[in-house]
Formats: structure tokens, sequence, C-alpha cells
């Protein structure tokens, strides 16, 4: 999943306001 972590960085870098969708991911992720 290196390709969905290099998005996830660049989108977290150009979005630094809020939550990126990284994070989303993640909490949905662990919430299953």
């Amino acid at each position: 999943m290196d390709y969905l972590d290099y998005y996830n960085n660049r989108r977290i870098k150009a979005k630094r306001k809020g939550l990126p969708p990284a994070i989303h991911r993640q909490q949905a992720l662990s919430a299953a």
C-alpha cells in the first residue's frame, strides 16, 4: 500500500486544514 501512503501524504501536505482523508480512512478501518 505504498502508493496509498504516497497519495495520502500528498493530500495531507496539500490540505492541512482539519483532518486529512488518511485519518478518516484509518479511523474507519480501526472501527471496522
